[in-house]
């Protein structure tokens, strides 16, 4: 049986983040290279202000187009509308947050800090990591 967890436990501590003013296509290679499917925007203070996704991403490239003009910031296509955990947060709980709100990644915030961040794939190596078959023949 899965038990509980703390995010601590399976967060990323050191995710793919950039800052707000950093060119759209700067955000699209730290992604690519870094085989992510997004990434925090965090200010100079370390504060989470947004999350920029793949998605953000190639809409930035496709309104360019439309409009002429290709280009802009991670602050301009980025998502504001972000929920925060904390590192002592069940992940069950952000599981269950994840999949009601259709969210791939929650960021960990302590005092107000950015410290990482809990995806979809790190919730899964949690599940992965407690997964011990009562028959050792079925690994």
């Amino acid at each position: 049986m899965f038990r509980s967890v703390n995010a601590l436990d399976y967060m990323t501590a050191q995710p793919v983040v950039v800052k707000p003013d950093t060119n759209i296509f700067n955000v699209i290679h730290e992604i690519i290279v870094h085989r992510v499917s997004g990434a925090s925007v965090v200010d100079s203070d370390n504060n989470i202000v947004g999350i920029i996704s793949e998605i953000d991403c190639l809409r930035a490239i496709l309104d360019g187009s439309y409009y002429n003009e290709v280009g802009g910031t991670a602050a301009d296509f980025m998502s504001t509308d972000i929920e925060s955990v904390t590192s002592h947060v069940d992940i069950l709980a952000v599981a269950k947050r994840m999949v009601t709100d259709r969210r791939r990644r929650i960021p960990v915030v302590e005092k107000g800090k950015f410290i990482g961040q809990l995806s979809v794939r790190s919730i899964l190596k949690a599940i992965k990591d407690f997964d011990v078959p009562e028959d050792k023949s079925e690994r």
